[in-house]
């Protein structure tokens, strides 16, 4: 390989100069704590609004029902843990390819699985027959990190809207929200939660080529949640702590651009995903992979080679000057099997022979080219 070629986006973006430009003077000259009342740090205040107000424009929301978090794992967990501890008698339903800053908080609480089909789509009948009396919160993430899968997030939200009903009908004053974890999306579909029916909606900054430890948590007005930090009450009371005015500039400015050209950038990777799809069938005929273009997101593909080893082939991409992963960035550590893999089917064996390539705005279709050539020389034999 002449050059390094980056296949790992789901796991972490580079910062969009845009957006390195946009944070440096808070990190400088604009560096005073907003919550300060002296005129210079007023002004700070005033940015941070507006950039609050930019995320919001985005969402179709208010710019008070915008959260600033450290990342969508925070805001993950302040949505499960949050709305959880406001209803202690009650259960939440999550879907059994979640990523983990959503599993292991909601293990705190009573909650059920909401099964898949073999290509990672919500059974929508499974939900609905899992919804109960004392359902409090579904929490489904929009596109899953390891297969791109796109869930049909209205269709859920209109399940949600019909439990609502039959509660009024019953006398049953629980309110029933639903959660999207939506880290992997906000590059290529538009985010208007009003569009999507949405409660809660996660987003990351580090996903989207703005700043890591970045992140937002949408929560629609009038849902009262319990903070996980308090303590100074920042955030309408539901994150305590200086706010990190830089991140939140850079987020503000990352999630603008990706909302502004997501069309034209799903477009374009949509076409270099189905080129290196079919060039695998072509040249490695006995790869398969995952999950069903029909129902993914553009930048995600996730490959099985019958008979290797994915983190040996791993890393002789990695000596080769290809960066893919294995799964979940959150998980490499960990030698269990992708819990995402086993729950459309797949077996041990079969989890551990696949990966995952992530593409980004720097892909292009000669790089998928290369990559072909490479898999079809380490694979062979």
């Amino acid at each position: 390989m002449k050059k390094s070629i980056y296949l790992d986006y789901a796991a972490a973006t580079p910062m969009d100069p845009k957006v390195l430009a946009a944070m440096k003077p808070y990190f400088l000259e604009r560096f005073y704590n907003p919550s300060a009342t002296y005129l210079a740090a007023r002004k700070v205040r005033a940015d941070l609004e507006a950039a609050r107000a930019k995320i919001a424009a985005n969402l179709g929301a208010k710019p008070a029902e915008v959260i600033f978090t450290a990342g969508a794992t925070e805001a993950n967990n302040l949505a499960i843990t949050g709305v959880m501890n406001k209803f202690m008698d009650s259960e939440l339903l999550v879907s059994a390819i979640e990523h983990k800053s959503v599993i292991v908080p909601a293990a705190s609480f009573k909650n059920h699985k909401i099964p898949v089909s073999n290509q990672g789509v919500i059974d929508l009948q499974a939900l609905e027959r899992l919804i109960n009396e004392k359902t409090v919160l579904v929490s489904i993430m929009m596109v899953n990190n390891e297969l791109g899968i796109l869930q049909p997030l209205r269709r859920i939200s209109l399940l949600i809207k019909k439990a609502r009903a039959n509660r009024i009908k019953t006398d049953n004053s629980l309110p029933i929200y639903l959660h999207t974890d939506a880290a992997q999306a906000g590059n290529f579909y538009n985010l208007k939660v009003s569009r999507l029916g949405i409660d809660l909606m996660s987003i990351n900054g580090s996903k989207i080529y703005g700043p890591k430890q970045s992140g937002v948590l949408f929560v629609k007005a009038g849902i009262s949640l319990a903070p996980l930090i308090v303590g100074g009450g920042q955030e309408f009371g539901l994150r305590s702590g200086t706010e990190n005015v830089a991140g939140a500039i850079g987020l503000a400015t990352a999630f603008d651009i990706a909302q502004t050209q997501h069309t034209q950038e799903n477009k374009r990777l949509t076409k270099i995903r189905d080129t290196f799809a079919n060039s695998l069938q072509k040249y490695l005929s006995t790869s398969v992979i995952n999950h069903s273009l029909k129902y993914s997101a553009p930048h995600i593909l996730n490959v099985r080679f019958p008979g290797q080893d994915n983190e040996r082939l791993m890393m002789e991409l990695d000596e080769a000057g290809v960066q893919v992963a294995v799964g979940s960035a959150c998980s490499a550590s960990s030698d269990e099997p992708s819990h995402v893999l086993s729950a459309i089917g797949l077996s041990q064996k079969e989890a551990k022979s696949s990966l995952r390539f992530s593409m980004g705005r720097s892909t292009r279709l000669v790089d998928i080219n290369q990559i072909v050539k490479l898999l079809a020389r380490l694979t062979k034999g």
